[in-house]
């Protein structure tokens, strides 16, 4: 496993891997915020509900 990083410096390997997955990440939150489904931005907000005592 060693051999991996004597040819790809580490230091590169790890912001790449975090630049792809931060970029990844984005990618998908914006595709669900472009769904009607999982748009949870644009959610209709609970109205106010009374609610009786329990007798």
């Amino acid at each position: 496993m060693y051999r991996i990083w004597l040819l790809f410096d580490p230091k590169q390997s790890l912001i790449g891997l975090f630049v792809f997955l931060f970029g990844l990440a984005i990618v998908i939150h914006l595709i669900l915020l472009s769904t009607q489904r999982f748009n949870w931005l644009d959610a209709p907000r609970a109205g106010a509900t009374q609610n009786s005592a329990l007798p």
